[in-house]
């Protein structure tokens, strides 16, 4: 997340802010590691044609050099395209290795504590924490314990401008706590929508309707048996990992593996759940393995939430959470019955803001979406010394401009 400046609206409580340019630091002269690479390699193939007679020799070259200058300086999607190859090269080789195709073998039982997931998600493992009956995501590559926490709210955007105010520096309050361990990795908090069942409807018109027979009472129930469904309602989690090489010494205390790791997890849960509740939110509890394997389920089948809602226990298995079928191509991704694309929000608004900028993204209508925040806690003596790095790099490359006479634009000036 970028810092914001904060301004006073004149005549609102509400304050508005202004986010930076979103930093791209480089090894020399704003080039990454990749692009001097690149740059190198042809400047070598030049200074060798010179060398060697120039003449033909410039000719023979000129392929090296002039890919080098375009894969150091061409941007696709505001990447230069070297940093692309990474990417390509190994798209190429799962698609050379069917890995873009996914069809899951049902009759095969899953081992167990493994989630039925496809590709790298393979690999998660589930632990039930007997204290609070949470499920637990273990992954063994990235060495991260996660925990969800489904939150409910009121709407942000019918607030008046001072309870509004409040909400933002109350969430502010909520992850300073989260950062303050250190051994938090990533806090996620994710907005969906999802297709409504209708039983909320339902329920309320079994606990204040009166449906006597009459012509009204009929046609209102007809109308709720056919509306709720067609609906859509938003869910909001909170998800919290745990870095277990930071806290290894913590696990350790705690008895070691699985279950160290989750009694230091349960910790930094109870410092959340009280600083949720602080901020006016209310935690509607960790997540336990059937409610985790619904909202999986959901994600890969959005046509069976409703069906998953409405009826108790089913779908609730993580071994039969995971799609059936995954088919996945360069520009999107297909699994079941829906159809997925990724937009990423490279870079906030550098101009003034109000708090709910983003709500015309998420009250959007008409089709299913999930946006995502991820929050990578930073202590602030690594956040000092990230602040020191960045100053001395843009000292050195403005003195590194100066020394060869190269004007410094507006964008490196900003």
């Amino acid at each position: 997340m970028s810092t914001a400046t904060e301004r006073k609206a004149p005549g609102s409580e509400l304050t508005p802010v202004k986010f930076s340019r979103l930093t791209r630091r480089g090894v020399l002269l704003g080039l990454s590691a990749s692009q001097l690479i690149t740059l190198g390699i042809g400047g070598l193939s030049l200074l060798a044609a010179f060398y060697g007679g120039a003449g033909m020799l410039l000719a023979y070259t000129a392929p090296v050099w002039l890919f080098a200058v375009v894969l150091t300086w061409v941007t696709i999607a505001g990447r230069p395209m070297v940093e692309w190859l990474p990417v390509a090269c190994w798209w190429l080789w799962r698609t050379t290795g069917g890995q873009l195709l996914y069809r899951r073998r049902i009759v095969k039982p899953r081992p167990a504590g493994n989630l039925a997931l496809p590709g790298d998600m393979a690999r998660l493992r589930e632990h039930l924490d007997p204290e609070t009956g949470a499920c637990m995501i273990h992954d063994p590559r990235q060495a991260t314990l996660t925990v969800v926490c489904e939150v409910t709210h009121p709407a942000f955007v019918l607030l008046d401008p001072g309870e509004q105010q409040r909400r933002v520096t109350s969430w502010g309050r909520v992850l300073a706590t989260a950062c303050r361990s250190g051994r938090i990795t990533t806090l996620q908090v994710l907005e969906r929508t999802l297709p409504d069942s209708g039983s909320g409807l339902a329920e309320w018109w079994a606990e204040h309707g009166t449906d006597d027979g009459t012509w009204a009472a009929t046609t209102y129930r007809e109308l709720i048996e056919r509306a709720g469904p067609a609906g859509e309602r938003h869910a909001t989690t909170i998800s919290l990992s745990l870095d277990m090489k930071v806290a290894a010494r913590q696990i350790r205390t705690a008895g070691g593996g699985i279950r160290g790791a989750a009694a230091v997890l349960r910790q930094e849960m109870s410092t959340l759940v009280a600083a949720l509740r602080s901020a006016d939110l209310t935690p509607s509890g960790w997540l336990g393995p059937g409610q985790v394997a619904v909202i999986l389920r959901s994600a890969y089948d959005p046509a069976v939430a409703a069906t998953l809602e409405r009826h108790g226990r089913l779908g609730q298995e993580l071994a039969a959470a995971g799609p059936v079928a995954v088919t996945e191509t360069w520009g999107n991704l297909r699994t079941d019955s829906a159809w997925h694309t990724v937009l990423w929000v490279s870079e906030w608004p550098r101009s003034l803001v109000y708090p709910g900028f983003l709500a015309p993204v998420l009250l959007s209508t008409g089709i299913q979406r999930s946006v995502s925040l991820i929050y990578t806690p930073m202590r602030s003596d690594q956040a000092a010394r990230d602040i020191r790095k960045k100053k001395v790099e843009h000292i050195s490359d403005a003195a590194q401009r100066a020394r060869i006479g190269q004007i410094e634009d507006a964008a490196q000036t900003a």
